[in-house]
């Protein structure tokens, strides 16, 4: 099955489906080659719970890049022992991050853009292509409306840096909807979100938001919001001379 096909296919057929219904269906659609990626946000801890209650062959994995919020380890080791998961930990090679920080600084993001595009692909983009190296399809927690670089989610989207299909169950909640599922099912969360944090990140790079202000305006507020992605999720270009980048584009 080509790529387009694979993707229109799960649009056709699960494009009004509730996320449990979608996460069911994945699980066998792509059994033993899918996991699904949580930074540990609202919308991820929804579907950790969806996964765990129903019981599904999905695992779970997190990315450590070395500079989480302690309320973010905590949170980690709460959900792990609330649903009895193990999820799995990524970290960034040493080796790479000592090179990074010898030659540009441990604060090396604040430098341009383009040193913390290479922070970001160290320290996240790269261990998450470790996590998805025998996988066909990856499972995230987007949703439309995510700020600048999100208007616009698809629950099934053809992930061209990871050359794999990329699953978003919940790409037509509103943040309404999320705290309504976590409130009601007693979702362990984040205390930061209490505190202003919509979208929480590295500490060095994200802050609390004002009301009114775009829901990712806390993460690399130094940027324009055009910039405001870490590369996970960029589907417009590779990280130009980057190890990530293999296509040269």
């Amino acid at each position: 099955m080509t790529v387009p096909e694979d993707v229109s296919t799960i649009l056709a057929e699960l494009g009004d489906a509730a996320p449990e219904q979608v996460l069911a269906d994945i699980a066998e659609r792509y059994a033993g080659r899918v996991a699904f990626a949580s930074s540990l946000g609202a919308e991820d801890q929804v579907l950790t719970h969806m996964i765990a209650t129903a019981g599904l062959d999905i695992p779970i994995f997190t990315l450590d890049t070395g500079r989480l919020f302690p309320e973010t380890y905590d949170l980690l080791d709460r959900t792990a022992k609330h649903y009895g998961l193990c999820i799995k930990t990524y970290f960034p090679a040493a080796a790479e991050v000592e090179k990074m920080v010898d030659k540009d600084g441990v604060n090396l993001f604040r430098d341009s853009i383009e040193a913390r595009h290479r922070c970001c692909e160290v320290r996240k983009i790269l261990p998450l292509r470790r996590a998805q190296l025998e996988l066909d399809a990856w499972i995230c927690g987007l949703r439309s409306g995510q700020g600048a670089t999100r208007q616009k989610v698809e629950i099934a989207e053809w992930d061209q840096l990871a050359d794999m299909v990329k699953i978003n169950p919940l790409a037509s909640w509103d943040e309404p909807r999320v705290w309504e599922y976590i409130r009601a099912n007693d979702v362990p969360y984040n205390p930061l979100h209490d505190q202003g944090f919509p979208s929480i990140g590295c500490a060095p790079c994200t802050r609390a938001v004002a009301e009114g202000e775009d829901w990712r305006a806390g993460r690399w507020w130094w940027e324009q919001p055009e910039h405001r992605e870490c590369g996970l999720h960029d589907r417009a270009a590779r990280i130009p001379g980057s190890a990530a980048d293999s296509s040269g584009a």
